[in-house]
């Protein structure tokens, strides 16, 4: 127990990863999981996505397309991933 006065302060961290869109201006969100290995398959994917465990820019994403452009943020399973471009 902390003595009388004293706190503890605890900070959950979240993993977090950039992807780099390279030659291109945007992902579908279905196929940034699979690359990420965030799904071992693009059924797996879309199952997360439209099951409402993935989130895009704070919100529930449902769209298995959904086209994501630098400066969005994806969160899935207590990891976050920054999309960025070159």
């Amino acid at each position: 127990m902390p003595e009388s006065g004293k706190s503890f302060n605890f900070e959950k961290t979240v993993p977090m990863r950039t992807f780099t869109l390279s030659g291109y201006p945007y992902i579908q969100l279905n196929q940034l999981m699979k690359l990420l290995g965030l799904a071992e398959t693009g059924g797996e994917a879309n199952l997360e996505i439209t099951s409402g465990h993935v989130k895009v820019n704070g919100q529930v994403e449902l769209q298995k397309r959904k086209k994501l452009f630098p400066g969005d943020r994806v969160d899935f399973n207590s990891e976050t991933i920054i999309i960025a471009g070159e």
